[in-house]
């Protein structure tokens, strides 16, 4: 009989390997010597070895799922428990052992990976809900609209989560963009309506402008034109390309009536050249108020003015733009004046200021008494801390008093 530490062939040629079960036949070898019969299943021990080897070296070093490394793990096992080789397969199957440890923490930590994948999932939708909730009642038609389309791709940027957790998701997300459109469709629809009575109002403006512009009643037919002048700006503003095309005929039936009256008066330009020189002088002490300084003063100047320039009468027809654009600036310098005045003395706005300097003052009194409390304990950290608090406060403070000064106060 031959052996060796993990096999032997008996005298019939029978081969068996020993195993920590104890020795179990894996074959019969009737064509050599024992030697040779050794060797033989020696190397079909080798041979998985190596598929150990190769298994290893799979788990380890590759993403190999970890369902499919159990299954490769657990046929490979069964191979070695019935193996006809003789070696240390109980090594072999030690290593499987260890190398299922290997695949249990993996698993363990997908899952682990999975959960936390999930849970940032969960967070990330939640937020585009939220955000697409707060903008479902947005006024920012545009701007709105359009995150909340960005939105909808970045949802679909994010994994899924389990069926009914997902499903609520998308139903409040879904629900926010369709409150978002039927309340943008509603204020389009009622601002076409709006704009549909302008549009009605403006054609029959324009109707009576081009009944006008044959007129020969110089005067009276100037006075209705300014009085429709004042009634379409009163009336708002249709759809765009509807605007324009009545705004056009608008002007041109006036331009109609007073291009007609302009070659009656012809005669008139010493006139109007005199009108001019008036509005030149008026042009003069209306831009003598800049830069203004005091509001109210200006205003009741430029209304003045004004109103002597409305009685003056008609200039060139190529002067009338230059000299107009002259007395808008000072009207528009008025103006900007006045806004300005307004948010310096806006009492609601000062008296936010005022309430800043005061809660401001406050907390630095507060923190002080604080630091000499804690001074007085010898407690050097709260001393520190208060010291620091104080001189953050006082930087807002300085802040808050300028603020505050900007309004008188």
């Amino acid at each position: 009989m031959t052996s060796d530490p993990w096999g032997r062939v008996d005298e019939q040629g029978n081969v068996f390997v020993k195993t920590a079960d104890g020795e179990r036949s894996v074959g019969s070898w009737q064509a050599g010597s024992p030697d040779e019969a050794l060797a033989y299943f020696r190397r079909k021990y080798e041979g998985l070895v190596v598929e150990v080897e190769l298994l290893e070296r799979r788990v380890r070093t590759t993403d190999l799922a970890p369902k499919d490394a159990a299954t490769a793990i657990e046929h490979l096992r069964a191979n070695i428990v019935d193996a006809h080789a003789v070696g240390d397969l109980d090594a072999l199957v030690k290593r499987l052992d260890a190398l299922t440890g290997v695949v249990d923490t993996r698993r363990e930590e997908r899952k682990v990976a999975r959960a936390k994948a999930q849970e940032e999932a969960h967070a990330a939708k939640e937020r585009i809900v939220t955000e697409a909730e707060q903008l479902s009642q947005s006024t920012d038609w545009r701007q709105a609209g359009e995150r909340l389309r960005a939105l909808v791709d970045a949802w679909k940027a994010v994994p899924r989560l389990d069926r009914k957790t997902d499903d609520e998701l998308w139903h409040r997300f879904s629900q926010a963009r369709s409150v978002f459109a039927k309340r943008r469709k509603s204020h389009f629809a009622e601002l076409d309506q709006q704009r549909e009575g302008v549009r009605r109002t403006k054609e029959r403006l324009v109707a009576e402008a081009e009944a006008l512009s044959t007129s020969t009643d110089w005067n009276d037919t100037s006075a209705r034109y300014r009085d429709l002048m004042r009634d379409w700006k009163a009336a708002g503003r249709a759809q765009r390309d509807v605007e324009e095309q009545l705004w056009q005929r608008f002007r041109a039936a006036q331009d109609v009536f007073f291009a007609a009256r302009s070659e009656v008066y012809a005669e008139r330009d010493s006139e109007q050249r005199d009108n001019q020189n008036l509005k030149e002088q008026l042009l003069v002490e209306a831009e003598a108020l800049l830069p203004i300084e005091d509001v109210k003063s200006a205003r009741a100047a430029l209304r003045s003015v004004n109103e002597r320039w409305e009685d003056i009468g008609h200039v060139p027809r190529d002067a009338r733009p230059k000299m107009e654009a002259r007395l808008h600036a000072v009207e528009r310098a008025i103006r900007e004046a006045e806004e300005d005045l307004w948010r310096r003395t806006n009492p609601e706005a000062r008296a936010r200021a005022q309430a800043t300097v005061d809660q401001l003052q406050a907390s630095i009194d507060k923190l002080r008494a604080q630091g000499e409390k804690a001074r007085a304990a010898g407690n050097e950290r709260k001393v520190r801390e208060a010291d620091e608090a104080v001189a953050a406060r006082e930087e807002w403070l300085a802040e808050a008093r300028k603020a505050l000064e900007e309004f008188g106060g």
